[in-house]
């Protein structure tokens, strides 16, 4: 049997790779570049663990522990400290806690009393029936006040997206907000009432989901499925045309033409948009003038996918700072803090990485990790890394108290970090569907479609992975 090809080897590509591996489809995942794992990066050093990408991974979904498990790697999961829960957002210059519990939302300092007012009207504000697509921006403004927006959900918008609340889609990039009002007429309501039903599917709100890593970080899941797979991954393999065939599909790469039974695109939306997709084309024992006229047929259904590089990527620096102890005032026993636009600060936040989980760093010492431009100030990214240190410290010691030099440091920068689900999202996730209709066979997954967070990612490889499956199993997959 021909194999499925699998575009990126990031943790989508990876997941969808596994699991159809298991069920008996043979794989192979093409990837670009010299090592698997997309964004995600661990790295050890002197003493130090530093993650590049994301930091942790929630299990809102069963598919996620049954990943971990089904690739064997239970006894390596670490829980983070129980200590660790605190949230910090920074307002009066100051790393402010969120309170924990809905009372301590009345008692904290980090809102206003107007705020908080705000709050207890908003089971009271109807819901919006129009149609009209609003940014988060917008919704907050409207269920609840500019207050809440600025000094609350811009931080957060910050810590999910990097993005700009004014330009990110409460429909596309928050949808599970938009579907309380939809659903319960307020956020409040369903929150309250909506936990029954996540429990029947099994799924866990993000803010309450369990957190997780692996011993030595990340990378360890990541390294472990390319493991599993095998010779099926491709290192330093670029795709860069596909052409439909009688028999399913023939994958150019920079190494040759292949053919494949299918194909799963788990890439990002820019490398989607330079991929030239051909239509229907001749086996090689078609006659000649069918063979003509199929060429001519070709050229017209080719995929015009050049709509993507419209999506948004910010640029984003993750800056890995390491101190002694005693050079840092604050505590920083907590997960970390997001930091509002109207603080006034370069760093966007800042996670307690060493304090999230043992041997992040030697003992006596704190590993933090900053993260520098996004949409807010997406130039600032493109600082050498001297200046990104120093620009990191510089709000590390005004927030945290932090003095003397850091005993560690390293930085990545990703050019094109996390897709921005703006206002008008709807028409590229639209395109998607188009562009699998006129493409049998070809599928889309990862985080420009099913999510930007680690765990979406890894839902969306299981759930393509059983489309393919699926499609196999009824002959679909190569259908014209």
């Amino acid at each position: 049997m021909k194999s499925i090809a699998i575009i990126g080897a990031g943790i989508t590509g990876l997941t969808a790779a596994f699991y159809l591996k298991r069920k008996g489809v043979p794989v192979t995942v093409y990837e670009a570049s010299g090592r698997v794992g997309g964004v995600i990066q661990s790295l050890r050093k002197d003493g130090y663990l530093a993650e590049f990408g994301p930091n942790t991974l929630l299990e809102t979904s069963p598919k996620i522990g049954q990943l971990v498990r089904d690739a064997g790697l239970q006894p390596r999961r670490m829980d983070p400290d129980p200590k660790a829960e605190a949230r910090y957002v920074v307002r009066y210059r100051r790393p402010v806690e969120m309170p924990g519990k809905p009372i301590g939302f009345f008692t904290t300092d980090l809102f206003s009393f107007k705020a908080k007012l705000a709050v207890l009207r908003e089971p009271f504000v109807k819901p919006r029936r129009d149609g009209v697509e609003e940014s988060i921006a917008q919704f907050v403004v409207r269920r609840f006040n500019q207050e809440f927006l600025d000094h609350a959900i811009d931080a957060l918008v910050a810590g999910i997206y990097a993005g700009d609340p004014y330009k990110l889609s409460v429909t596309h990039a928050f949808s599970k907000l938009k579907a309380l009002e939809d659903n319960y007429g307020s956020m409040i309501k369903g929150q309250i009432f909506g936990g029954r039903e996540r429990k029947k599917r099994g799924e866990v709100a993000k803010d309450r989901a369990p957190k997780f890593s692996f011993d030595e970080g990340l990378q360890v899941l990541t390294d472990t499925l390319a493991v599993q797979l095998g010779e099926a991954v491709k290192l330093n393999t670029a795709v860069s045309q596909l052409s439909k065939t009688d028999t399913g599909w023939s994958v150019t790469t920079s190494r040759g033409e292949v053919e494949h039974r299918g194909v799963i695109f788990c890439g990002t939306a820019p490398r989607l948009a330079e991929l030239q997709v051909n239509g229907a084309r001749s086996s090689s024992s078609a006659r000649t003038g069918d063979r003509i006229a199929q060429i001519q047929s070709a050229a017209l259904q080719a995929l015009d996918l050049k709509p993507f590089s419209e999506i948004r990527y910010p640029p984003v620096a993750s800056v890995v700072l390491g101190f002694r102890r005693e050079d840092v005032a604050h505590s920083c026993a907590g997960f970390g803090m997001l930091i509002p636009r109207i603080a006034g600060f370069k760093i966007l936040g800042t996670i307690f990485s060493s304090s999230l989980f043992p041997n992040r760093a030697p003992a006596g010492h704190h590993t933090l990790t900053s993260y520098v431009g996004g949409e807010r100030y997406p130039e600032l990214a493109a600082k050498s890394p001297e200046e990104l240190y120093a620009l990191t410290c510089e709000d590390l010691r005004v927030l945290l108290g932090v003095r003397g030099k850091p005993t560690f440091q390293h930085c990545v920068v990703y050019p094109r970090a996390i897709p921005q689900y703006n206002v008008g999202y709807g028409r590229f996730k639209q395109l998607m569907t188009e562009v699998e209709s006129q493409a049998p066979g070809f599928y889309l997954a990862g985080h420009y479609r099913d999510g930007v967070s680690l765990s979406d990612s890894i839902v969306s490889g299981c759930h393509v992975a059983e489309r393919v499956e699926k499609a196999l199993s009824s002959g679909q997959a190569t259908r014209t």
